[in-house]
């Protein structure tokens, strides 16, 4: 006779009660356990007074998100000399209202942004599991992948209308300025590369030298776009998009980046380097998720302050 061998039922709702905690520590607690993180680059020239800039990314909103609303106006408070947003603003078609409300303080402060794929196009449900297939076979968004089609489209021009009419500078393939008290500042930003929106030829030919500083600002981390930035002189490129990898595995990190950004750069300063010449990137893990997979997990989310200070 052969032998049948299973798995003990206390075993099995030991697993059961474990994955069910974890999905409610997951979406109930990390999921909105805001954080500030603090990170300081030594871009500046030499002489120049502290900068601080303030990042948000990859908010999603979705109706009814009141604390999410509360946290990001209370940011306001940071008293920042810039706000960069990097895109992601939606997960709701009519969230709108709600991202403006809770971006009104900050909108206060001189400001810069760039749309992602979010803001264009509403969010799909998919299989968690495809961010791993998609990495194993290097394909991500639509760099490597088929069009998409029947997608929802998003009410983005009313937020951009706000954005602008508060003084925040777009930044969507083109190039900007802000001028602050005491100095002048430039930006040269891309359209969202996850859906190959980004045209770094309109953009070309490095940062603008009759400004006190200038930066590189995407959605999403892109390798080429990383590429084109660092080789054309900018010392510091802001990218969001990742969320950090969301489902992190503890004392080890993300799985999965989202595009074609190694795991190691996912979220937080590190650099990049071209050749001879090396930026300071730095990627948000951002303050929300897909309105479909509403959880994080060793990755809480997250807005930075950062303080720019002059080279050693």
């Amino acid at each position: 006779m052969r032998a049948r061998y299973g798995i003990p039922l206390k075993v099995t709702a030991g697993l059961t009660a474990t994955a069910a905690a974890g999905l409610l520590y997951a979406a109930g607690f990390e999921a909105r356990s805001f954080r500030l993180r603090r990170v300081t680059v030594p871009v500046l020239p030499r002489g120049m007074r502290d900068l601080r800039v303030l990042q948000v990314s990859d908010i999603h909103m979705v109706c009814g998100q009141r604390k999410k609303r509360a946290w990001l106006q209370s940011l306001a408070g940071l008293r920042p000399d810039l706000v960069v947003n990097t895109g992601d603003n939606l997960s709701d078609t009519n969230a709108v209202p709600e991202v403006l409300d809770a971006l009104g303080p900050l909108m206060e402060f001189p400001g810069v942004y760039v749309f992602g794929s979010n803001d264009y196009y509403g969010p799909r449900l998919r299989n968690p599991a495809r961010y791993l297939m998609e990495k194993a076979q290097g394909r991500h968004g639509l760099n490597g992948n088929a069009p998409v089609v029947g997608a929802i489209h998003n009410p983005w021009e009313g937020m951009r209308d706000a954005f602008d009419a508060a003084g925040w500078v777009n930044l969507t393939n083109t190039r900007g300025r802000l001028k602050l008290p005491d100095l002048e500042l430039a930006f040269t930003g891309l359209d969202d590369p996850h859906i190959k929106r980004d045209r770094y030829e309109r953009v070309a030919g490095g940062p603008d030298l009759s400004a006190d500083f200038s930066m590189g600002v995407v959605h999403a981390p892109y390798l080429r776009t990383l590429d084109a930035f660092t080789a054309d002189g900018y010392e510091l490129i802001l990218a969001g998009h990742t969320h950090g990898g969301q489902l992190c595995v503890p004392f080890y990190g993300a799985l999965v980046t989202n595009c074609d950004v190694d795991t190691e750069r996912v979220k937080g300063l590190s650099t990049h380097t071209v050749a001879d010449r090396t930026s300071f990137l730095h990627v948000s893990a951002g303050c929300g998720t897909n309105r479909y997979t509403p959880v994080r997990f060793a990755c809480p989310p997250e807005a930075t302050l950062l303080t720019l200070t002059a080279r050693d």
